[in-house]
């Protein structure tokens, strides 16, 4: 199965013996040419490494000879002047490659990396007609380098796709956040057991046990507190952050060692309005681990 899709897919999945190859354009080189034979003007590298450069059409067609020639544009002619694929040539081959192989190899190794941060967000402009937009889930390090994405299939939901999207890599050590979506027992125990991983998840009352757990908590009692304000995108908001040790307070979560309490207090400048919420994340490292 394509890592980008619930259909079968006919070209093989680079290992993560490919991804660890050094240049990018050596790590393209395993990635199966999906063009017939007959027919090739440029070379499949070449057009993968213009699409990742800029603007493809406009940039391509007035980027420099030396330019070109570093990324293996074909020559013609006897002066050895070297051609730029076309937009349509570009398409073509972006929509005939392997999506999950693209994903991987152009994505950074997470190995090492202190954090990763698991989100998804549906792509613009991606719907057509009775076809639903494109729901991409991505790991991003604390670098701000994405790592991989995977499409979330149209009948499931992000849950499904959690363990599938960091397989493949070498999380030993690295610290996996999510949202409440992923506030989910099976992820932690395969993050925990399996990748020797740590997580961080959010939790709202989409885990109406684990909740109300966390809220019964003898949060007058916590010694560790964080005070936070800050004025963006036309609000005031402050944040109070408290830290509790729960190993000993039978909570019904896999592997949890602390929670968080968030308080956020946000008031619109404009309008004066005020609102209240609260949120818990859970963890399976203390405040100290956690810390630089």
């Amino acid at each position: 199965m394509c890592r980008q899709s619930a259909t079968a897919c006919l070209i093989k999945s680079p290992t993560r013996q490919h991804r660890l190859i050094g240049p990018l354009a050596l790590r393209l080189e395993t990635l199966a040419d999906p063009r017939h034979r007959r027919g090739k003007r440029h070379p499949f590298v070449s057009v993968l490494l213009v699409a990742c450069s800029a603007a493809i059409g406009q940039w391509s067609s007035r980027a420099p000879q030396d330019t070109l020639a570093r990324l293996g544009a074909r020559t013609t002619t006897v002066f050895q002047v070297r051609i730029a694929p076309s937009t349509a040539t570009i398409r073509r081959v972006l929509n005939a490659a392997c999506p999950g192989g693209l994903a991987d190899l152009l994505g950074h190794d997470p190995a090492g990396a202190g954090t990763l941060a698991v989100d998804g967000k549906s792509a613009r402009g991606s719907r057509h007609g009775e076809i639903p937009a494109a729901h991409l889930l991505a790991p991003i390090t604390g670098a701000g380098l994405t790592v991989t994405q995977l499409r979330v299939p149209s009948k499931t939901n992000e849950i499904t796709c959690f363990d599938a999207l960091l397989a493949p890599y070498d999380l030993a050590g690295v610290t996996v956040t999510a949202d409440a979506l992923h506030c989910q027992r099976d992820h932690a125990r395969f993050l925990v057991e399996e990748k020797k991983a740590h997580y961080a998840f959010t939790v709202k009352r989409n885990q109406k046990n684990l909740h109300r757990q966390l809220a019964a908590l003898p949060w007058g009692k916590a010694s560790a507190k964080f005070y936070d304000r800050t004025t963006a995108h036309g609000r005031l908001e402050t944040r109070v952050v408290q830290a509790l040790t729960i190993t000993d307070l039978d909570i019904d979560f896999p592997h949890a060692v602390q929670v968080a309490k968030i308080v956020r207090h946000r008031t619109q400048r404009n309008t004066g309005k005020r609102s209240r919420e609260t949120v818990y994340v859970i963890t399976d490292l203390t405040s100290r681990e956690a810390s630089p």
